[in-house]
């Protein structure tokens, strides 16, 4: 027999955390009731993973679970915020108990990692598709933004770009570091509460560096110099390139500067504290690689590192325009 709404709420993903203090009232009432401490500022941000355009039909419950929070968890981190809490939208063709308790599964381990109570949100019957909202603290005044970046910033990236585009890519035959790059992104929380104070403006890497530091530039109506040789890149991504044939070279190239999806974290910080910044993210285990130069001329422009000018074939992913 299916399940309804109720019996879904009640069997996956109700009494599976222990409370927060600052829940008054979370799953089974009308809405949550929460509360917010003086002196702290409320950072609020909302995704939808919808099949076919943000998954695929292989993909398994546990990673759409997973990856339905990591990605609302990687705007937090890119505001520098201290997660809390999150709200669960669930649209399903039909209530398979094996697919539900895979989803919750891989969702609450993600989220009891990080200190989040799932404190509502709807089940419904129709196609497949997920959306989550999560709920994060600043203290007040020191979110980290898109703005703020000024000329002479570097620019930089937490650790290596292009795994989850080549996973993509190549579909078979993936390693499992890939395959976990694309599936199962760690959201790079510690990192972003260690730049609060430090970065000038900050954003996380969703749809290709070159889209989205083409978005925390437009604010300030700046450009960057980009050094495409040093983008960082991992072993698993190297050997995979052994595979692709002639078309690694390209790949070499194009997947970490427009594939997207490996939720890392591209922040500009002034030159006289860029080394702090560098030190203060290893210190935590977090790899922070210098890729470039912020400037007054609009756009951004890559360069290899013999000087020559490289000119990428996507600038990243866009929606309703998926030839972007």
């Amino acid at each position: 027999m299916a399940e309804s709404e109720f019996d879904i709420i009640q069997h996956y993903f109700s009494g599976r955390q222990p409370g927060r203090a600052d829940v008054v009232a979370g799953i089974g009432d009308d809405a949550a009731v929460l509360r917010v401490e003086p002196g702290v500022e409320l950072v609020a941000c909302m995704d939808t993973l919808v099949a076919g355009v943000h998954f695929s039909e292989t993909t398994t419950a546990a990673a759409i679970g997973h990856k339905a929070l990591a990605v609302n968890l990687s705007d937090l981190a890119a505001m520098g915020a201290e997660p809390a809490w999150a709200t669960l939208s669930l649209s399903l063709p039909s209530s398979d108990a094996d697919w539900l308790r895979a989803f919750a599964d891989a969702f609450f381990e993600l989220a009891d990692s990080h200190g989040v109570q799932l404190v509502g949100g709807d089940t419904t019957r129709g196609p497949l598709a997920v959306t989550v909202q999560a709920h994060g603290f600043v203290p007040a005044g020191e979110a980290l933004l898109r703005r703020g970046a000024r000329p002479g910033d570097r620019v930089c990236v937490t650790g290596t770009l292009g795994d989850a585009g080549l996973a993509l890519h190549k579909r078979a035959g993936v390693s499992p570091g890939l395959q976990a790059r694309l599936d199962f992104p760690q959201p790079r929380i510690d990192a972003g509460l260690a730049l609060r104070g430090h970065a000038s403006a900050v954003i996380d890497i969703s749809d290709g560096l070159l889209a989205d530091l083409g978005h925390l530039l437009e604010h300030d109506q700046l450009g960057a110099a980009l050094q495409v040789d040093v983008l960082p890149r991992s072993a698993d991504f190297l050997a995979g390139l052994q595979s692709v044939g002639a078309a690694g070279e390209a790949l070499f190239y194009e997947l970490p500067l427009a594939a997207g999806d490996d939720y890392e974290l591209c922040f500009t910080v002034p030159e006289a504290r860029c080394n702090e910044v560098v030190r203060r993210l290893a210190e935590i285990g977090c790899a922070c690689t210098v890729i470039g130069v912020v400037d007054e001329a609009e756009g951004i422009r890559c360069h290899r590192e013999d000087g020559e000018r490289y000119y990428p074939t996507s600038s990243g992913y866009r929606h309703f325009n998926e030839t972007g």
